[in-house]
């Protein structure tokens, strides 16, 4: 195949500035994720009297040594606990990614139990339900360490309480899918979240430690007049040996670990798939750490995605597919760790020979069999008389309709701007992608802020003049407003608090993620669970 050729040049001004940027938004990423951690890790004493290990020990003990552990969302609900970002606590009290447990690929959920002894925070429950969707949409299994206080009761909202019950169907789900759901209750699993334990194809409790109750003691009182100890109401020797709803009695947190690895060991969930041998490969020709310089900082500068693929791809190899038709639109093929992959990227805004020439490119990688990687950097789809005559939103919205129902794994990574229906037609967030992931320098926007402040400023003005008297300065303070408003929504900092996109990468992990998640994919279209009719119930 055809090599990339660098046109990179790593000692001028220019990459330099744009490295010094991204290096600074990464690092920024960081400070958030090592708060949270952080904040977890302070409640080491308290846990250690209790003989307790730490939610991300656990997990530690629980996922194989030296395995790959690909973590999701973590900053998920920045900003909504508090609007001052030096004090705001990311990751919705939940710890979530894929991680390999006695040789399997997993989904692992972890209550972030060092933090509001666990309760979920803002997002978190948007958090759950996401990794619950992949799982089922990748075929993993699910292993939870539960230990939660649950709702925060002073924030109590109808809405969340009626959207939680879709993580309770969820669990049902994965079980009559066939995916076997295994938990471990650390500690407290009371009222709604008692289901979480209860709706586990394995239950683990460990003793003198796990609760479980529809009631607790308090609001048993409240309710009933009835009074009964934690142990007594939902202990874990009383759920093991009497209620049933317990299924191994663990002696303590590192026993139930090893309980739940030697049940996933046990179900042999591998049974039938050959093991795959790793195909020869070369790595690119050039250093993932020249990522950091290619993307401007101002995304009204160009750059070029074919460089970004140059450090990606095995060998810097890429067949480009139409490269003079539709040419800012990049369509092509190479390989990521040996396995084919498609891709579709930009160079500028999406025109109709361009849409027309992914829609074909989408379709026959379906036809292949080939997985599709968009890498979005585009300000969205061309616009004026010329266009229109030429029928970009016919054009278009076919390019949208075969993103829609390609067949085969779509996987999107927000590299740089991702504006209006170009975020569609690149298989943004609403179109579902198997796995979607940011860069720190990514924008996220129906339109820039400056365009949309100059549109309606301009529908402003016109509506003035039809008055009579046009006032300049409640135009300019009008339009920074919007501005305002739009790039205070538009960063990663705000779109991955909010759940549109499943974390922030350091672009040089760029192609570790994505041979990470290939292989999930493979996987996944490799095996097939035995579904039933309803999921696996309590004696």
């Amino acid at each position: 195949m055809p090599q990339i050729d660098s046109t990179i040049s790593t000692s001028s001004m220019a990459y330099t500035a744009n490295r010094d940027h991204m290096l600074g938004l990464i690092e920024r990423v960081r400070v958030y994720e090592s708060r949270t951690q952080a904040k977890s890790a302070a409640s080491r004493e308290r846990f250690e009297k209790r003989q307790q290990l730490l939610p991300r020990e656990r997990l530690s003990l629980l996922l194989d040594p030296g395995a790959p552990f690909l973590e999701l969302s973590t900053l998920a609900g920045l900003g909504l606990d508090t609007a001052n970002l030096d004090a705001s606590v990311p990751g919705g009290g939940v710890i979530a990614g894929i991680g390999f447990v006695s040789g399997v690929r997993c989904m692992v959920c972890a209550s972030d139990a060092g933090i509001d002894a666990g309760a979920l925070q803002p997002m978190g429950l948007d958090k759950q339900l996401r990794i619950q969707e992949i799982a089922l949409e990748n075929k993993l299994p699910y292993v939870q360490l539960v230990e939660s206080a649950g709702a925060n009761l002073m924030q109590y909202r109808v809405e969340a309480f009626v959207h939680a019950g879709n993580v309770f169907r969820n669990l049902a789900r994965l079980s009559a899918a066939g995916l076997p759901v295994v938990t471990v209750t650390h500690g407290s699993s009371t009222a709604g979240g008692a289901y979480q334990t209860g709706l586990s194809d394995y239950i683990i409790l460990v003793r003198g430690r796990s609760r479980a109750f529809l009631a607790g003691p308090p609001l048993l009182k409240a309710a009933t007049g009835e009074i009964a100890t934690e142990e007594e109401l939902g202990g874990a020797v009383m759920h093991a040996s009497i209620s049933g709803l317990g299924d191994y009695l663990a002696e303590d947190d590192r026993d139930g670990l090893r309980i739940a690895r030697n049940i996933i060991d046990q179900i042999d969930w591998n049974r039938g798939q050959p093991p795959e041998l790793p195909r020869s490969f070369k790595p690119p020709r050039y250093d993932a750490e020249e990522l950091l310089g290619i993307m401007p900082a101002d995304h009204k500068r160009p750059a070029d995605m074919r460089q970004v693929i140059a450090r990606i791809a095995d060998d810097s190899d890429f067949l480009e597919f139409g490269p003079d038709y539709g040419s800012a639109t990049i369509c092509g093929h190479f390989k990521i760790e040996g396995y084919p992959v498609g891709v579709i990227t930009n160079n500028g805004p999406i025109d109709p020979a361009g849409a027309s020439k992914a829609t074909h490119f989408i379709q026959a990688c379906c036809q292949s069999r080939t997985p599709i990687l968009y890498l979005n950097n585009t300000t969205g789809f061309m616009v004026g008389r010329a266009y229109e005559e030429a029928g970009i939103i016919k054009h278009g919205s076919k390019m949208i309709q075969a993103v829609t129902s390609a067949t085969v794994p779509q996987i999107t990574i927000y590299c740089g701007a991702s504006y209006g229906a170009g975020n569609y037609a690149m298989c943004g967030r609403g179109f579902h992608p198997r796995f979607c992931f940011s860069w720190p320098n990514a924008k996220t926007a129906v339109m820039g802020g400056e365009q949309a402040a100059q549109t309606m400023r301009i529908v402003a003005e016109a509506g003035m003049r039809r008055k009579g008297q046009v006032d300049e300065a409640r135009l300019d303070a009008m339009s920074a407003r919007i501005v305002d408003l739009f790039d205070s929504q538009m960063s990663v900092f705000t779109t991955s608090a909010h759940l549109l996109d499943d974390g922030v990468i350091d672009p040089r992990d760029t192609r570790a993620v994505l041979a990470n998640v290939l292989a999930t994919c493979r996987e996944a279209e490799a095996r097939t669970p035995q579904p039933m009719q309803f999921s696996v119930a309590r004696p």
